[in-house]
């Protein structure tokens, strides 16, 4: 069997949507990086430069070669490890009866999972103390979304993108406990106990913090950003 690949995947979109492209770099065993590509999308979202990442990095990477992708998305990666087979079933409809969001590119990473050994991984974006390849795909993509012009080391590229420490965010403290907080304005309590965060029901419609809508009298909880989702809870 073959080494390992590491590898990170990430898009950008200058305005959401806006200019987007989306890039990946490729490390050894050891994480070292040793080549990446970006490239352009015209105007696009976020998430479909990030599913394109994705996609691309597939089908790059042999199928017969066991790999680890770093993602800072939650929503690329829950699209098609966590929500997939729920969609599939539903015909590819959401749970709240609306189509699924960028289907063709979730149907075509699918394909290219099938029957490969891939391990997905979440490493949070822009941090000083973050993970150095995701940095680099993150550059390379924004890079790609500013210029829309193609760029790797298949195109004659050989240095890698450089991440802009201005980008990035200082490392966190240790967390402290915090105080329980408010139940949020018009959603309503479900029953059952269990510990963790609450989960309520959404009295009106919303937008889950990982981009995909829920309805009124789905189940929410408290995420670190706003509501949405309970298995999108860090």
């Amino acid at each position: 069997m073959s080494d390992r690949i590491i590898a990170a995947c990430d898009g950008a979109s200058k305005g959401n949507p806006g200019p987007a492209a989306w890039g990946w770099v490729v490390a050894d065993p050891q994480g070292r990086p040793e080549r990446w590509a970006a490239g352009p999308l015209g105007t696009a979202t976020n998430n479909v430069a990030e599913l394109t990442a994705l996609k691309d990095l597939l089908e790059t990477v042999p199928a017969t070669t066991p790999l680890e992708v770093r993602m800072d998305s939650q929503y690329a990666m829950k699209a098609v490890t966590q929500w997939l087979p729920g969609w599939k079933r539903n015909g590819w409809k959401t749970s709240g009866g609306k189509p699924v969001a960028n289907r063709e590119l979730v149907e075509r990473i699918d394909e290219l999972l099938t029957g490969r050994e891939v391990e997905f991984r979440y490493v949070p974006a822009h941090r000083e103390d973050g993970d150095h390849l995701n940095a680099i795909a993150d550059q390379a993509a924004s890079d790609a979304a500013g210029t829309q012009r193609p760029a790797g080391t298949a195109l004659g590229d050989a240095e890698m993108p450089v991440p802009a420490p201005a980008r990035a965010t200082p490392a966190r403290p240790a967390r402290q406990a915090r105080p329980a907080k408010k139940q949020a304005a018009g959603a309503k309590p479900t029953s059952g106990g269990g510990g963790g965060a609450r989960t309520i029901k959404a009295k009106f419609p919303g937008r889950c913090t990982c981009g995909t809508a829920y309805a009124a009298g789905e189940p929410i909880t408290k995420l670190d950003t706003g509501w949405g989702h309970p298995s999108c809870r860090a």
